[in-house]
């Protein structure tokens, strides 16, 4: 099952518990290569591709959000308005210096940080590459060798855990790639 409308199923709670398990571990191995840290929102710049179930999970955390604090979700709201009109009017190469519509410009912090999409939930440590090598953060893991990288390296294959609900979401008509924006803006 995929996610119900009062919120997320078992399948996807265990998705979820799969993949921050797995990426707290490379965190725990990787130690001080990895830079990761509150404020730190290089990778929350610029427009990127969620699945159709992170964008449930985006939708699903900001109602919970507007349930608890209606005028903190209705600024992520606006926010992400605003940036999904900028990606109607102009290109992604242009918005590629956005910050996310969810990251807090106080405190550089995810708003939504228990209902982030899955790439949010991975970044950071590296992720195995389908065709050889790792995916690194570019401040992370700088002069450490390529034994050091695979040896910090998120040992769960996210994509291939997700694909069954993704299946089942397109079964009942729910496809397709967005954005943040996307997700929580239109």
């Amino acid at each position: 099952m995929g996610i119900s409308q009062g919120g997320l199923t078992a399948a996807d709670s265990n998705l979820i518990r799969i993949v921050d398990a797995a990426v707290a571990d490379a965190a725990r191995r990787a130690g001080s290569w990895l830079l990761c840290r509150l404020g730190c929102t290089d990778c929350c710049m610029g427009p990127f591709p969620i699945s159709p179930l992170d964008a449930e999970r985006l939708r699903n955390g900001l109602a919970q959000l507007a349930a608890g604090d209606p005028a903190r979700a209705r600024e992520i709201t606006v926010r992400a308005q605003a940036a999904a009109e900028r990606l109607r009017t102009l290109s992604e190469e242009a918005t590629e210096n956005d910050p996310c519509p969810v990251l807090d410009p106080a405190t550089g912090g995810c708003e939504l940080y228990a209902s982030r999409p899955l790439v949010c939930r991975t970044f950071g440590p590296p992720l195995p590459m389908p065709e050889g090598g790792f995916a690194v953060c570019e401040l992370c893991f700088n002069g450490a060798a390529p034994e050091t990288v695979a040896a910090c390296a998120v040992e769960v294959d996210a994509d291939a855990l997700e694909a069954p609900l993704l299946q089942e979401l397109e079964d009942r008509g729910v496809s397709g790639e967005t954005t943040v924006a996307g997700a929580i803006g239109t």
